[in-house]
């Protein structure tokens, strides 16, 4: 199981396109209490999101989800969103269907706590290796990308 720092999460991949043949990604997140990635619209897999601890809220689209442990929802291929960690840190699960998304974390994080953040153009060139187009900074939400195209 690889332990890799992405942004300010820890990712533990438990399962890659190599142990199941590209069908299926599993990965554990730990982030911190505020914690939000930018917003992006992943075009190769679906991302189901599995609360362990804590509590998230996920934007997929123009509907927001508040999951806490045990709950769960599917943001699928194409439509933009973004997570957001509640007042304390938590820990989620998320799939990818086929693999993918870990190969996407593996490129921009390191094994080392504490490396700097990759740059922002950067971050958007390797996502957009993995079939993944960043749609803004970290704390904006999918709605607010409609307003500011209008």
């Amino acid at each position: 199981m690889d332990s890799i720092w992405f942004l300010d999460t820890l990712v533990r991949v438990h399962a890659d396109a190599d142990s199941t043949g590209g069908r299926f990604g599993l990965a554990e997140s730990i982030a911190p209490a505020g914690h939000q990635p930018p917003p992006h619209v992943p075009h190769r897999e679906d991302e189901g999101f599995y609360v362990l601890e804590g509590e998230i809220t996920l934007w997929v689209g123009d509907e927001q989800h508040v999951l806490r442990a045990g709950e769960s929802v599917l943001a699928t291929r194409g439509v933009p969103h973004t997570v957001r960690v509640g007042d304390r840190d938590a820990r989620w699960l998320v799939t990818s269907t086929p693999a993918g998304f870990e190969a996407f974390v593996r490129a921009v994080g390191s094994t080392e706590p504490g490396a700097a953040l990759p740059d922002p153009s950067e971050l958007a060139r390797v996502a957009a290796e993995h079939g993944i187009d960043i749609l803004g900074p970290p704390g904006m939400l999918p709605a607010q990308l409609e307003a500011r195209a209008a």
